[in-house]
């Protein structure tokens, strides 16, 4: 819609109008990450947030933004004069998630580079964003190299394009904000290390403010520019506050107590590096122009660590995010500095009693048209993610054990898929990909992307006597353009099935299974896969989780996984093949890896043995990689995960086999050669 939804209109998220507005007055705290679930306003915000920038002067025609009070030397629109320019509102320029490098830096025409030495740029959306707002909706399901890309502009206030020795830069500075719904996936901590600030967005359960975010939506929706017209007011006075914050900035004191708190709490909750530290002092700063105040206070160095520490600091990919609060208070009142004498600092009130934390400070939610009591998100059904453990079904084998508890995780041997995959960049498989070592060249099909200089001048050097060429220059066409192909790794679909029989429900061999299958977890976490569960016992099978980025939700259903009954191997085995079935028509590219944890038996039914051999034979015939772990344990070992891993054409390892660390693993990957089967 041309109309905007009003910044003020939004009903609470305190958090996320607090971050977004402590980058409008200070874009050097590096730009926000919104995560939450599903319509929770993170998009709406962002949105609104653009209609409240300050208006930016411009060179007129220059393609990348420059000011005109100080140009950039290096512009590729430029040498530019020094000059009165034009002004313009403040861009939001969305980023989405299948655009390719090119659309984000920009193109560069290689064969006019090369045949007439011509920087013929086309700018990309970096440009577009520079002094504006650059806006990633899903910024998680990115591929890592636009991720790394889109973070290095970010922090260097440029972006360079370079192709076979030909380069250009340009300025690239913008607010950046990225969104995402962590139950698709996390970003790696290194990139995540890269927004300044983190908040956390749910949608209200309560009834009011649920019915005033409907009631506001609907009323937006049946005629935007009237909605907009009633908040007018209250975004020309936010407009100007915003502007009075930027100006009052720079008068802003950070003293050596406030430096001293900040620096003991990055160091606290064990924060890697120096960028947490410089983070909460700029955000510090903003929070306290953004009160009106001249100098930083405890509240604010409080807050600020609120909103730039959470994802920073050190856990395990499976820990709940946020801060703990008290140890926060503790440390921020250890290093307080000492209380004045009575009497002494009483004739410097805070103008601003409330403060900028938990909100303080915002737009009042109560002075607008239509305005309840309180309020908070966006339109958005109430979603509940707790895991639920799901009734067990009724097994004849023994009763349903207590789920046990998992042993500490462990770093895993590399499993892979064979072959040569095309899949969704990740860490895991061999795999075609636009990054990566070059290995051969092939004739472009569309646009050029990444030019093999080599092959190209040896296409082009048996025509140079027919193509008249003079001098020393190589004459180059279009026919004669060869594009590199590189070879890298890619992520994979995980599918654990997992035995929770009777069989496998002694506690401390449960507890040795749940540790495997979370190394695992972690495992596929840092090699960017998908993962899904199927567990089978008792009488049949079922998909404690369907395929996910989310590693965490696996886990969490593990952790309540049941054990008892007999074990239905072959159900597990057909329920996973129909998995992958229906995952193969919605992610065609993506290979999957079926990891099966058992100790091999099977009961229950007519002949469970020779039905389980089918079921696996099933996986063998489509070419699915596989790996049993094989949980058997005791002096007497039958050696059935062998066998079975024989019938799934893959490989067998024990749960000590699977360590990195292990003396006796011996496997590589699905196509080693430890336990192989013949």
């Amino acid at each position: 819609m041309s109309t905007p939804y009003p910044f003020t209109a939004i009903v609470g998220q305190d958090d996320l109008r607090l971050g977004l507005l402590l980058n409008a007055v200070s874009p050097a705290v590096g730009g926000v990450l919104v995560r939450g679930e599903k319509g929770t306003a993170k998009s709406t915000a962002v949105r609104a947030l653009a209609a409240l920038m300050p208006q930016v002067h411009v060179v007129e025609g220059c393609r990348f933004s420059c000011d005109p009070a100080s140009p950039d030397p290096a512009c590729p629109d430029g040498p530019h004069q020094a000059g009165d320019g034009v002004s313009r509102d403040a861009r939001m320029v969305e980023l989405p998630v299948g655009a390719s490098e090119d659309r984000l830096v920009g193109a560069l025409d290689i064969e006019r580079a090369l045949s007439e030495g011509v920087k013929a740029f086309e700018p990309g959306l970096l440009a577009d964003a520079h002094r504006g707002i650059l806006y990633v909706d899903e910024v998680n399901l990115l591929h890592d190299h636009l991720v790394d890309l889109l973070l290095d502009a970010a922090a260097m206030g440029a972006s360079y394009v370079e192709r076979e020795g030909v380069s250009v830069r340009h300025a690239a500075r913008f607010l950046l904000v990225g969104t995402m719904n962590p139950e698709e996936g996390e970003l790696r901590p290194q990139l995540l290390d890269r927004f300044g600030l983190t908040v956390e967005v749910a949608a209200s359960r309560d009834t009011d403010q649920r019915v005033e975010v409907v009631r506001r939506r609907l009323a937006y929706d049946d005629d935007p520019a009237a909605f907009a017209a009633k908040w007018a007011g209250e975004e020309a006075d936010l407009r100007e506050r915003i502007a009075a914050a930027r100006a009052l900035l720079p008068h802003v004191r950070l003293g050596d107590d406030a430096l001293r708190q900040i620096a003991a709490t990055c160091a606290a909750f064990e924060v890697d590096g120096m960028r947490a530290d410089i983070v909460m002092a700029r955000t510090a700063t903003a929070l306290a122009a953004w009160a009106g105040r001249e100098d930083v206070q405890e509240e604010d160095v409080r807050q600020a660590a609120l909103l730039a520490l959470p994802h920073r600091r050190r856990r395990n990919p499976f820990d709940a995010p946020g801060l703990d609060e008290d140890k926060l208070d503790e440390t921020l009142e250890q290093n307080s500095p000492p209380e004045p004498p009575e009497g002494e600092g009483d004739d410097d009130p805070d103008p601003n009693p409330d403060g900028p934390g938990g909100g303080g400070g915002l737009p009042p939610q109560g002075d607008g048209p239509d305005a309840p009591e309180s309020a908070d998100s966006e339109q958005g059904p109430e979603q509940d993610d707790t895991p639920e453990q799901q009734p067990a079904p009724a097994g004849s084998g023994g009763a349903e054990q207590p789920a046990a508890k998992a042993a500490e995780p462990f770093r895993t041997k590399m499993l892979s898929v064979p072959g040569l995959g095309e899949g969704a960049a990740g860490r895991r498989s061999r795999a075609r990909t636009e990054h990566g070592r070059t290995t051969g060249a092939v004739r472009p099909q569309g646009a050029l992307t990444k030019l093999h200089l080599a092959a190209t001048v040896q296409a082009a050097a048996p025509h140079q006597h027919a193509r008249g060429r003079t001098g020393r220059g190589l004459v180059v066409r279009r026919d004669d353009l060869r594009q590199a192909t590189r070879e890298g790794r890619e992520g994979n679909l995980v599918l654990f099935v997992v035995d929770a029989s009777g069989s496998m429900a002694a506690r401390q061999r449960m507890s040795a299974v749940k540790g495997a299958v979370l190394s695992l977890l972690l495992d596929a976490y840092q090699r960017r896969d998908k993962v899904g569960l199927v567990t089978f016992r008792g009488k049949d099978a079922e998909v404690a989780l369907p395929p996910t980025s989310s590693v965490d939700a696996a886990a969490a259903r593990l952790e309540l996984l049941p054990t008892g009954g007999r074990t239905p191997l072959a159900a597990g085995l057909l329920k996973a093949h129909e998995v992958l079935r229906v995952e193969r028509l919605r992610d065609p590219s993506r290979r999957p890896l079926l990891v099966v944890v058992t100790d091999g038996r099977a009961t229950g039914g007519p002949e469970p043995v020779a039905l389980a051999g089918r079921a696996a034979r099933l996986h063998e015939a489509e070419g699915i990689a596989s790996v049993v772990v094989d949980c058997e344990s005791g002096m007497v070992r039958l050696g059935l995960a062998a066998e079975l891993a024989r019938e799934l054409g893959g490989t067998a390892v024990t749960l000590d086999e699977l360590r990195a660390d292990s003396i006796a693993g011996l496997v590589k990957d699905v196509t080693g050669t430890s336990r192989k089967a013949a």
